[in-house]
């Protein structure tokens, strides 16, 4: 049987519910499944049109599995929409419509292959970054160093 599109690997699974019991963030574990989609784009499964759609597919597929990463503080009205239908899926778990399956994995097929490459990676998290103010840094640095030592601890 061929994989569908909307189902994510076992082994992203397996390491989403990994991090959840070391205590990381419903985030972090939702984390795995950006990093499935970025795998299936470098391998050429298909690809996307920007680094922030091949995103969007990762936590779209974790909503949908059950790691919701939490509801989208910034964009449109249709993305939260959408998080919100992601997430009503993903407490009623079913198999995905093997047509529109089908659909997305050939419109995704079109789309260039650069989206997933190291340089657009970097690129997007400079531009985040630089969306973020001098505070948000700071403190995310602050948390990253608590951490940092609560890993060295254990």
């Amino acid at each position: 049987m061929q994989r569908l599109r909307c189902m994510p690997d076992r082994q992203t699974i397996k390491r989403a519910k990994a991090d959840l019991r070391r205590g990381k963030s419903k985030g972090s574990a939702a984390g795995e499944f950006v990093r499935e989609e970025m795998h299936h784009i470098r391998e050429g499964k298909h690809g996307a049109r920007s680094t922030k759609q091949a995103i969007a597919i990762g936590l779209s597929k974790a909503r949908r599995a059950g790691y919701d990463p939490g509801a989208p503080k910034t964009g449109s009205r249709a993305t939260k929409k959408a998080a919100a239908r992601d997430r009503a899926a993903g407490r009623h778990p079913h198999e995905p419509s093997r047509t529109r399956s089908r659909a997305t994995e050939k419109a995704l097929k079109r789309e260039p292959r650069t989206a997933a490459s190291h340089r657009a990676l970097s690129r997007h998290a400079h531009a985040v970054a630089k969306r973020r103010g001098a505070a948000a840094r700071s403190a995310s640095a602050r948390k990253a160093a608590r951490t940092r030592a609560r890993e060295a601890r254990a």
